[in-house]
């Protein structure tokens, strides 16, 4: 079987050659590597790779998690192939899909669409991108309380290929649209046929509402083992539902966003693939941060210009700086990471808040210590002067002490404020720590030694 590599060859070629029998070159390829391949051509021969495939194959790879830029490629096709697309695709995704894409591509697609269709997708758009309401579907099995377990089998039989899933059926009242309970087809499978539903389902399910944030709901999810969880609007009425492989997308999602944000990178710099990203695109989602780090980093300059006397007179003073600035970063960064994981898995907050910071303070201490006889034996190594290596044991110790308390501290008021503690990351703690940790360094090394 050919390789990725030969089959992008080959599709170069024959975009240079009218396109002729593209779509025997991936016809045999399972979905997942055409996927990849796809992936890895230029939109443009995305999109014509896609144009000549039939439409079933194009739902086939529309619907693989791993696709990118599907609302790009999407756009490039004929609005009538492009609305046969969307139709078959589950409601969650086709939303995903429509919400992408610019007004224009919008409305072209939308225009052409079934009105039963766009009435439900007018109905998601109103939600927010990134709330239970932004990624659910609303492809689900209700069941009526009264009904008996062979009833709700043959329900379900009737209604399995126009729902995303049977899997988990919920159970409404049939006036008001409440959610009563949830039923799973394993318990259906194993009761008796002659049992109500009633008696079968779980009652008081775990839920969520509509505006809740989509990282609050795949934290749910993972919380209680669930393949999906129903959404619910403020009355009570059963909306829609949110599957697990939903939420694996949010997760990679918001991981995705908190790596980038622990780098100083505004979200969005990965949207699109690595190649396919203008440079000034690049450009303008890095340089905010950097220009706030190069400006907060001044504060370092400042200390040292303050001390341009003390560290003339003892000149092996600047031997030392790069090492004990770059402890403390790290030491802060180590600190920031462990506390922001911890926060996201809602293992801390404000109401253990002092418990952290005694347990960073004493962790910092405890490594400063450490590294501070390390560092000792080191001074003392290459200068030969032991109030010089005490001095940077002490700074080594003190640092450290002070970097863990400052980094446990920060994400956990980010946190109480609203302020995503990603934000406040890693180059910001070092930004911090540079210039507190050359103060507390020049500030010991007054007191210890005679000659400042």
């Amino acid at each position: 079987m050919a390789t990725i590599e030969d089959l992008r060859e080959r599709i170069n070629l024959r975009l240079e050659d009218s396109f002729v029998g593209i779509s025997e070159q991936v016809a045999d390829l399972p979905a997942e590597d055409l996927v990849e391949l796809l992936n890895q051509l230029k939109l443009i021969e995305a999109a014509t790779v896609v144009m000549m495939l039939p439409i079933p194959r194009t739902i086939e790879l529309f619907d693989q998690p791993t696709m990118t830029r599907r609302s790009a490629i999407l756009g490039k096709q004929e609005p009538g192939r492009a609305a046969q697309i969307i139709e078959e695709l589950s409601a969650d995704e086709r939303t995903d899909i429509i919400q992408q894409m610019g007004l224009l591509e919008r409305r072209r697609i939308l225009s052409k669409v079934s009105n039963e269709v766009k009435t439900e997708l007018e109905h998601l758009l109103k939600y927010e991108e990134h709330t239970a309401g932004g990624i659910m579907t609303t492809e689900f099995v209700t069941l009526a309380p009264a009904m008996t377990v062979a009833d709700a089998l043959k329900h379900i039989r009737q209604v399995a290929r126009e729902k995303e899933s049977i899997y988990a059926c919920y159970v409404i009242e049939n006036e008001t649209g409440r959610l009563i309970g949830a039923v799973s087809l394993r318990d259906l499978v194993m009761a008796e046929m002659g049992q109500s539903v009633a008696d079968v389902m779980r009652r008081k399910p775990v839920t969520v509402m509509v505006d809740d944030d989509q990282e609050s709901v795949a934290n749910k999810i993972a919380k209680y083992n669930l393949l999906a969880v129903p959404v619910l609007e403020k009355d009570g009425s059963l909306v829609g539902f949110v599957t697990v492989d939903d939420v694996i997308d949010v997760m990679i999602e918001e991981q995705t966003e908190d790596i980038l944000r622990m780098a100083a990178v505004e979200p969005g710099a990965l949207d699109r693939p690595y190649f396919d990203n203008p440079i000034f695109r690049v450009v303008r989602k890095r340089i905010g941060w950097l220009l706030f780090l190069f400006v907060a980093g001044t504060l370092t300059s400042k200390v040292l210009h303050s001390y341009e006397d003390e560290l003339k007179a003892v000149v092996a003073l600047n031997f030392f700086v790069p090492l004990l600035i770059g402890t403390g970063g790290n030491a802060g960064a180590q600190t920031v990471m462990t506390v922001i994981r911890s926060l996201s898995l809602g293992e801390i907050g404000m109401h253990n808040a002092w418990r952290v910071v005694m347990r960073e303070s004493s962790t910092g201490l405890l490594v400063g210590m450490l590294i501070g006889l390390i560092a000792f034996g080191q001074a003392y190594w290459v200068t030969h002067d032991p109030l010089l290596a005490l001095t940077i044991a002490a700074t080594v110790c003190a640092i450290c002490l002070w970097s863990t308390t400052v980094g446990s501290i920060i994400p956990i008021i980010a946190h109480r404020v609203g302020v995503d503690p990603a934000v406040l990351s890693a180059p910001l703690i070092t930004t911090l720590v540079d210039a507190t940790g050359l103060l507390i360094y020049l500030t010991i090394a007054k007191i210890i030694l005679d000659q400042i």
